[in-house]
């Protein structure tokens, strides 16, 4: 099978026979800075998880509602990424990267200074913007920046930036909320957005529209997206993902006070928890980037057979040892879960690669949100224990899914699968 042109990574112009030339290896430096790119946006957006006590202290709201920030920034990115991919559609990579690095920034300062809950989500709400764009082009972009036969590695690489802010950016987010504020906190993603920005401006290179994006519009991109939800390519890898991803966040986004109940972990333990949970994350897409190339059927099937048994231990009062470690065991499974996911739905469809990524992020996005909202009900009305319990069944369901569709999970671009109608 032939496979097509998915990479134009030189700054070459359109018209130039070098246009569809291929990359020969991996343009490690650019993919460093997406990589970096997905840090600070996942420690923006989970911010909130490691210091729900100190911010729900500062505005004077309960514990529950802060972590409604996830759901609120969750549902902007969903609403906003389709019709916001279609109208950047005509812009260069490149340009657009720094585009939504800049937005990002400005909308952490804002945060940084809100006087209120309803201000602070307000403030998210421009990040949230951005953050779907981003994430509807990085896989798209670190694809054109590295040879076919090593998308998934390429893409990975990018996704271990994600990881990299479980180690990094939340664990050290939660101790300079702790030993400050959580608006010093704010402030310091803003400066790494800030220098993130310089970084793509002067390393990643030149990305032009690609022909088949120059004479789309927004109404074009629209339906192209509606197709893409149809499609028997791009609907299996979005309902799995939506199914994984509400249990994730159901327990995720309240893992402070559940930790707290279940072995006494908190303040500084609560910080050296999740820089565990993110060091296994870390070793988690090391390990799925090995083998997502040659079976990322099998990879799908592990991160969501370990994810399930990790939060089903946590349904109980474990104690302090079981605790850790199946919050490790849930880091190492969970971290590459979002890589294979969105790596599947783009080599389903290859052809329509930035239409393909939206639908999948506002899959992810929706997920997010509701297992957060989901979460805020259950954690509000004092039914803690059952976010492990739901956070269980769904990845459990979600693993039952990809093992009846293993084919939403190809090895190589598949060309073109029949729509649904």
């Amino acid at each position: 099978m032939s496979r097509p042109d998915l990479s134009q990574a030189h700054a070459v112009p359109l018209d130039s026979p070098r246009s569809t030339r291929l990359p020969d290896r991996p343009n490690y430096a650019a993919l460093i800075v997406l990589a970096t790119c997905s840090f600070i946006y996942v420690t923006a957006e989970m911010l909130p998880v490691g210091l729900l006590p100190q911010i729900s202290s500062d505005l004077g709201v309960t514990e529950a509602q802060v972590g409604l920030l996830l759901t609120s920034y969750a549902a902007v990115a969903a609403v906003t990424t389709i019709p916001m991919t279609a109208l950047t559609m005509r812009f260069p990579r490149h340009q657009l990267l720094a585009g939504t690095l800049a937005v990002f920034v400005v909308a952490q300062l804002l945060a940084a200074f809100a006087p209120s809950l309803t201000v602070l989500s307000l403030a998210r709400v421009f990040s949230a913007a951005a953050h779907g764009v981003f994430w509807a082009i990085v896989a798209p972009i670190a694809q054109r920046l590295a040879p076919p036969t090593m998308s998934g590695k390429a893409t990975a690489w990018v996704f271990t930036g994600s990881s990299l802010a479980m180690v990094l950016g939340a664990p050290i987010a939660t101790v300079v909320g702790q030993a400050t504020s959580w608006r010093t906190a704010v402030v310091c993603v803003a400066a790494v957005g800030a220098i993130s920005l310089v970084c793509i401006l002067v390393v990643v290179p030149h990305l032009p529209v690609l022909p088949r994006d120059a004479s789309v519009t927004l109404k074009g991109q629209m339906l192209a997206a509606g197709r893409q939800i149809r499609s028997r390519a791009t609907l299996p890898g979005c309902v799995i993902t939506l199914t994984a991803v509400i249990g994730q966040f159901a327990a995720y986004t309240y893992i402070a006070p559940l930790v707290r109940r279940d072995g006494g972990l908190d303040g500084r333990a609560l910080a050296v928890l999740l820089l565990g949970f993110g060091i296994a994350g870390v070793c988690g897409n090391l390990i799925a980037g090995r083998f997502i190339d040659r079976r990322p059927d099998l990879v799908m099937l592990a991160i969501f057979g370990t994810m399930a048994a990790a939060m089903a231990v946590l349904v109980s009062v474990p104690g302090a040892v079981i605790t850790v470690l199946a919050v490790l065991v849930w880091g190492l499974a969970s971290s590459p879960m979002s890589m294979a996911l969105q790596a599947a739905v783009i080599r389903r469809a290859p052809l329509s690669q930035d239409a393909a990524a939206s639908v999948q992020v506002v899959a992810f996005q929706i997920g997010i949100g509701s297992g957060a909202l989901i979460g805020e009900r259950l954690y509000g009305q004092g039914y803690l224990a059952l976010l492990p319990l739901l956070g269980a069944v769904m990845t459990a369901l979600a693993f039952l899914l990809a093992a009846r569709a293993r084919e939403t999970f190809p090895r190589h671009p598949v060309q073109h699968v029949e729509a649904m109608h």
